[in-house]
């Protein structure tokens, strides 16, 4: 992706229906692709298996499903939600879970593109839109989100319609907390939300889009869970009071594909459980990272603001999987659009997300990550090694540029 892609003055003006025929070429080629790669969608087929359980009355954290023996680790919410893959068959439910995650794609393309130039024309939007998604549903956690069938698309889009709505807007707010009603981690909004909204209504003495957005949210959220409870009573007190805090249920902390911190010590230390390490890294580099995107967004940047917050969710979360990280289509946009004088930092968090890297290390049931050497690390802990470098890179830049600030005060002084 160059960042001719997003500028109207460099870019050429191919006819919008170019733009839609090479993104429906890309899509159609993406779909032969996952089809000679025989992907066997297996998480869909455990989503619909939670949702068969909903209907038949059963124990949501005793189910188990598929070959690999995969047990429900979302609040009980989303087992509602999976209750209509139940009523089609297997065949026709990954057709149609593939062609949705497809369209939320473009979705997801859009919304970056709204969130990070908002001023684009309409005919603009769509035409660079289709251009960008041509591409990026290439990218390693696109590729393996469609894969499995995962939700990860969805949990993104529902998010960034929030955070792109007009201001004023009464209905920003559902995404974020339905999206952190089926999966706890979009909950961090919440907190960029709130503290952002604090601090400009301190400044400012009055209601914000950002503290109006957070109460919406956290509203939604309550309202959604205290629902559920009363409908799937036994299965929400268990995972409440227990399932929530199984980590090791989602699978093992040290598989090349959890991206997380908590991964990378893992894998480090040569340990499933890295323990306190873990929640002391997390801490701090969680803490100082939610403390630009805080900034961000009280200076009004809210793209760096968002983009920050998902990446930081995705790092402290006890298990990040590839997938998880579709967040890199914002990024990559973002940066496309701000990094015109370093497109080469641009070009390598592409060619990271794009490389499929973190898969050439040896990984099978057989655990071998736990003896990785010093190059299998590496590339095992692509994602989170260039989320730090980009976020120890934005606050070197912000420090530079409080320094030169300051010295103009001073001289005009």
């Amino acid at each position: 992706m160059s960042v001719s892609v997003l500028s109207k003055t460099r870019a050429r003006p191919w006819p919008l229906a170019t733009a839609a025929a090479v993104c429906l070429l890309s899509f159609a080629a993406f779909w032969v692709a996952q089809r000679l790669a025989h992907v066997n969608m297996l998480d869909v087929m455990v989503y619909r298996a939670e949702g068969e359980t909903v209907r038949a009355g059963g124990d949501l954290y005793a189910m188990r499903a598929t070959s690999a023996n995969l047990g429900m680790t979302y609040p009980p919410f989303a087992a509602l939600l999976f209750v209509p893959l139940t009523l089609v068959g297997v065949p026709l439910m990954r057709t149609l879970t593939t062609a949705g995650n497809l369209l939320l794609v473009v979705a997801l393309v859009q919304l970056s593109l709204q969130l990070v130039r908002p001023s684009l024309s309409r005919t603009d939007l769509w035409r660079t839109t289709l251009w960008v998604a041509a591409v990026v549903v290439w990218c390693e956690p696109v590729w393996t989100t469609l894969r499995y069938g995962q939700i990860n698309l969805l949990i993104a889009v529902a998010v960034l319609w929030d955070l792109t709505r007009r201001e004023g807007s009464r209905w920003a707010g559902l995404g974020i907390g339905l999206a952190t009603a089926v999966k706890l981690t979009p909950g961090l909004f919440v907190v960029l939300l709130l503290a952002a909204g604090l601090l400009l209504w301190r400044r400012d003495r009055g209601m914000n889009q950002w503290l109006r957005t957070a109460l919406t949210a956290t509203g939604v959220f309550l309202g959604t869970t205290l629902a559920v409870a009363v409908a799937l009573p036994a299965d929400s007190k268990r995972f409440w009071t227990e399932t929530l805090f199984e980590t090791g249920r989602v699978g093992f902390a040290e598989e090349t594909a959890n991206q997380s911190i908590r991964g990378v010590l893992a894998r480090l230390m040569h340990t499933d459980d890295p323990g306190m390490w873990w929640a002391v890294t997390a801490a701090v580099l969680g803490g100082a990272a939610m403390i630009l995107a805080v900034r961000a967004a009280v200076r009004g940047d809210k793209a760096v603001a968002v983009v920050v917050c998902a990446f930081t969710a995705l790092m402290i979360s006890p298990i990040s999987w590839s997938h998880h990280w579709v967040w890199c289509v914002p990024l990559l946009i973002l940066l496309a659009d701000r990094a015109t004088r370093v497109w080469p930092v641009t070009g390598a968090v592409a060619l990271a997300f794009a490389s499929f890297a973190l898969w050439w290390v040896p990984h099978d049931p057989g655990r071998p990550e736990l003896d990785q050497n010093a190059g299998q690390m590496l590339l095992s802990a692509i994602y989170p090694l260039t989320a730090t470098a980009l976020l120890v890179g934005y606050a070197l830049t912000l420090r530079a540029s409080d320094r030169g600030e300051g010295r103009q005060a001073v001289a005009k002084e």
